[in-house]
């Protein structure tokens, strides 16, 4: 009875393991599809919303305050020079000079670009959520004190909140309400 549930456990830990794997995957194909022309739309239960199109797992992290794995997101080893923006309405947020090696298993900044984020109490009163100020998308959660870099203060964000804009590309449109 015992082999049987260590192998039941086995196989189940193999198959979330390739469902991360799939969606870490999906997730570098939205990016490179990502539009800098135009405007798109979502349109989801008969309305439109003037954001960009996400997948349901990006869904579950930026509209329901889910989180990614951690180490599986494609911006944690990350260091090319360039903008992460929002990947629900393209809002500039942080700056390739401000990311830094937090150690965390998610890309860790220690700067916003000024009005980009807005902060308040995550639900259970103990974190502090960082969320996109012009749409409201969950990025993840901000940290004091810790003392990896000299402005003391860790923005711990899911990949999958943001897409990368390499330096001298230009920037999407930013979607607004």
């Amino acid at each position: 009875m015992i082999r049987i549930f260590l192998i039941l456990s086995f196989v189940f830990g193999i198959a979330l393991s390739s469902y991360a794997q799939e969606t870490n995957k999906q997730n570098t194909q939205n990016q490179k599809s990502l539009e800098t022309n135009g405007t798109p739309f979502t349109i989801k239960d008969g309305k439109s919303e003037p954001f960009n199109q996400l997948t349901e797992f990006e869904e579950h992290v930026i509209k329901k305050k889910g989180t990614e794995r951690p180490f599986t997101g494609e911006y944690d080893d990350h260091y090319e020079s360039g903008t992460y923006i929002c990947k629900q309405c393209n809002a500039p947020l942080y700056r390739s000079d401000d990311k830094f090696d937090g150690h965390c298993g998610w890309p860790s900044f220690d700067d916003e670009i000024k009005g980009s984020v807005k902060r308040r109490k995550d639900f259970g009163g103990y974190r502090i959520e960082i969320l996109c100020a012009n749409c409201d998308g969950h990025l993840g959660h901000e940290f004091k004190g810790e003392r990896f870099t000299a402005k003391n203060t860790r923005h711990c964000v899911n990949s999958v909140s943001m897409n990368f804009i390499p330096e001298g590309e230009p920037l999407p449109v930013k979607l607004k309400k």
